[in-house]
């Protein structure tokens, strides 16, 4: 059952947000955590959707947090949707986020990425043009597309997509207006690019912690 479930806004005003969606992804499987939610995983004294929530918070308008389990994220002053496409995956997430998006354009995390750095995802906000269909960071490992922008524009490629069953999302970046956002670019405000670490098991929970120390 596909769901949206809309919070009030907060009494705070800042009229320096961008008119851009926030879209953190919250519905990974946790395979390799036992089922343990990476979400709520804490690093430094706070949860990692806590800290990807208070970051896009303070850049955008709307806050959309896709997760097919919306009880748990309750106590977040955002909007709380559930996936379209019966099909778990990334791409179905970043479907969801733009279908319930209320601006042209939305910005996408993982949930799972404790390091994000708010000067670089301001940088690719403001990369934004109308002609543009994703912004996307270029890193050595390769493209980052979850933590790229994305236009609304998209869905109708992204459905496409997902009802060929083809749910890698790079496959899609060469047939649209996609900007590259280069190495040299990002380590302007992420000298170690260390936004892009995500944790997936729990030797990358180690290695977290590790720089932390």
């Amino acid at each position: 059952m596909n769901s949206l479930k809309p919070k009030p806004d907060d009494s705070e005003q800042d009229i320096e947000k961008y008119s851009v969606s926030g879209v953190i992804l919250a519905g990974g499987a946790n395979s390799r955590f036992n089922g343990r939610n990476k979400a709520f995983i804490n690093i430094a004294g706070r949860s990692i959707i806590e800290n990807a929530y208070s970051i896009l918070k303070s850049l955008f308008k709307q806050i959309i947090i896709v997760t097919n389990q919306p009880e748990k994220y309750a106590e977040f002053n955002a909007d709380i949707a559930t996936d379209i496409f019966s099909i778990k995956s990334s791409l179905t997430g970043i479907h969801a986020g733009l279908f319930y998006a209320k601006y042209p354009f939305s910005f996408v995390a993982g949930c799972d990425m404790p390091f994000l750095n708010k000067e670089l995802i301001e940088a690719l906000a403001k990369e934004i043009k109308p002609h543009l269909d994703v912004i996307i960071p270029e890193t050595p490992k390769g493209l980052e597309p979850l933590c790229a922008v994305y236009s609304k524009k998209m869905l109708v490629s992204i459905e496409g997509k997902i009802k060929a069953k083809n749910f890698y999302i790079k496959s899609i970046l060469n047939k649209v207006k996609t900007k590259r956002v280069s190495e040299k670019f990002l380590r302007r405000y992420d000298k170690d690019l260390i936004s892009f670490f995500n944790i997936n098991s729990p030797e990358e929970l180690e290695k977290a912690e590790t720089f932390l120390k």
